[in-house]
């Protein structure tokens, strides 16, 4: 069982709005809608990507790196990777 098993319905509901918020910057576009505002959107959805990411982490690091759920690898070093990865983002 993965780690974020039990926020898996939070997760798919708040990737279903990020869906919704993307379609919506295609009409945007579509509409030739004022850059600004697409830009304003845009960032709107980045954030709320990063929050799923985080809360994936959360889960990752209580459930998978404390019990080392993975045999063969180093579950510290991949989650600080994964961290790297989010910082750059």
């Amino acid at each position: 069982m993965r780690g974020y098993y039990e926020d898996k319905d939070e997760i798919l509901r708040r990737l279903r709005r990020i869906e919704g918020q993307t379609r919506g910057l295609q009409r945007m576009v579509e509409n030739d809608e004022y850059c600004i505002d697409i830009l304003t959107q845009v960032n709107a959805a980045t954030a709320a990507l990063k929050k799923v990411a985080l809360s994936l982490l959360d889960d990752h690091i209580r459930h998978c790196v404390v019990n080392q759920t993975e045999e063969g690898k180093d579950m510290i070093t991949e989650a600080t990777a994964a961290i790297d990865r989010l910082l750059k983002s």
